[in-house]
This record gives structure tokens, sequence and C-alpha cells, in this order.
């Protein structure tokens, strides 16, 4: 397993952290995870959690106290307070967070980036723009100094309903432009390039995650990615740690996990999410939760945590 390094090394952050942390904890209590804004997610955790089983969309999550894990392939992220983790591309992602207690409870912000709003800066802004490798599809960087401010106004107009309409598209143009301009912005430039090979590729994931269970073949999805097969395949693997076989199988098996959560038949769930086969839907199951599907639901609730965005 890859243990991948901060872009930047982290200082430790300015004032604006703790009044980011204060406010976050202030607005989960006051309204929970999902806020009225739009792509905007609050978590608070008072302790360590089992594994989090999540598809991550284009965003980036800030953590504000405590640290947590990430993992994608054979790549994992480490990342805490002052740090932040990106995701160019819908991925299928297990995390853990392990640091957090009742005193200092974990807390961190994730919020979705639209590649729209990305394009249009970089047109606006031809100078901004990086040469380089390809980044993967999640990196990890400090946060910087200069992206407190923006998210902390925008947090606040939670309490603002009307002077949201008209002023969180600003706020959020500017974190992305805050964010363009800081060492995330090679893979932030990667979104908004629409002939990129990241941009190809999230094009292709996001397909896959909304088709998930449909049969493919590998072909029509380099045709779909305007890439040769195998061009197609290598760039998907450097994007994304996986093959779209093991990409498709992670997704439909966590849509499985979750059709389980919400009290669906166990032997309905593996024809739901695609597999044909009853038997082969439970050994990939058990492979990936560690118990077959009957076993597993049976502790869901109490055992591990799904979560929906960074």
């Amino acid at each position: 397993m890859t243990i991948q390094p901060n872009i930047v090394p982290v200082q430790p952050g300015p004032p604006s952290l703790n009044l980011l942390r204060d406010l976050v904890e202030r607005q989960w209590l006051t309204y929970g995870p999902e806020t009225g804004i739009d792509g905007l997610r609050l978590t608070r955790a008072p302790e360590p959690s089992g594994t989090i089983r999540a598809l991550y969309q284009t965003s980036f999550c800030v953590v504000l106290q405590g640290a947590k894990v990430s993992a994608i392939g054979d790549s994992t992220f480490h990342y805490r307070r002052g740090e932040c983790l990106f995701a160019s591309v819908n991925v299928p992602v297990n995390s853990r967070i392990v640091e957090a207690s009742p005193d200092q409870p974990y807390l961190a912000l994730s919020l979705s980036i639209d590649p729209a709003m990305i394009s249009e800066l970089l047109l606006a802004h031809p100078e901004v723009t990086y040469r380089g490798p390809k980044p993967a599809a999640l990196v990890t960087a400090g946060v910087p100094d200069d992206m407190y401010d923006p998210v902390i106004r925008l947090l606040r107009l939670l309490d603002q309903p009307q002077d949201r309409d008209v002023l969180e598209p600003l706020v959020r143009r500017e974190i992305c432009w805050r964010l363009l301009r800081s060492p995330l912005g090679p893979p932030l430039q990667e979104v908004g390039l629409k002939d990129s090979e990241t941009a190809r590729i999230g094009r292709v994931t996001a397909w896959i995650q909304a088709n998930y269970q449909q049969p493919f073949r590998v072909a029509d999805l380099a045709g779909m990615a305007s890439m040769s097969p195998a061009s197609f395949h290598r760039h998907f693997k450097t994007i994304t740690q996986l093959t779209p076989v093991q990409f498709q199988k992670l997704v439909r098996l966590q849509e499985a996990r979750r059709l389980l959560l919400s009290e669906q038949e166990v032997a309905s769930v593996g024809y739901q999410v695609g597999y044909e086969s009853a038997s082969q839907f439970s050994r990939d199951y058990h492979r990936l939760f560690g118990a077959p599907p009957g076993r597993d639901k049976a502790v869901l609730r109490s055992s591990v945590a799904i979560e929906s965005g960074v």
C-alpha cells in the first residue's frame, strides 16, 4: 500500500482556522450534516469511526479538528487539522476518522466543485495554467490561508437566507479562484479543462456510477473518453487507482450495502445492483465487507458508518 505525502508541508493554522472550526460546530448543531447550501456537508464525530465507504464527488474536504484516513486502490491519504483533501473525479473511497474524542470531536466540511465554474475561470484567466504530471483522483494539501475567509462567509450564509441566492454564487466563485491559485491548482485545472485526461475519465466514472447495473465493454468506455482502449485503460488506472471493472464492482457493492441498510431483502439486492449470480454477489460482498450480506445486514447500523460525501 502506497502512503501519499502531502503536496506541501502543513504549517500551524491561522486564527481563522479556529474561527471556522467553531462556526462549523455551531452550524452542525443547528442544521445537521446536510445544509441548505447545495453540496456543502458538515461532519462532526465524537469518536473514531469504523470504515466509511462512500462515493466521493468532485469536491474538497477541510479538516478543522481531528484526523482522517482515506484510501483508494493501493494509495492511502492521511489528513488532519489544517489540511484538505481534493477529489477530482467521482471515486469510491474507504475512509476512517482516526482522531476524535468527546472533548475534541472530529470536525470537517466538504464542498462540491462545479467543473463549469473552473472552466469559466480558466478561460477568463489563461495565465493560471500548470504543466506537469497528471494528478491522481485524490490529493492532499495544507489549507491556503486565503481560503478561510470565503469559506467562513459561505458558512455564515446559512444564517442569512435572504442573502444566499445573491451571495452564494459569488463566494463559491471566489473559493474556486483561491483553490486554483493554491497548491491544489493543478488537479483543479484538470477538472476544468474539458479535453484533459482527468475530465474525460471523470465523465466515464460519472457514467459508470449512474449506470452501475449495466454491463459494458471497455472499448465503448474508451470511445466515450475519446481514447484508444490501451490509452483509456492506462489513464483510468492512473487517475482512479482501479480498473473499470474494479470501479464498477465497488460502486455496485456500495449501493448493495445502502440497499441493505434501507431494509431491502438480501435475496434481491444482488440482482438489483447488476449481479446475475447470487453466489458471485455473496463472494464479492464478503471479500469487500468481511461478512456475507445476510450477516452484515444484522450489524450494519451499529458497526459501520456510510456517508455520501468527502
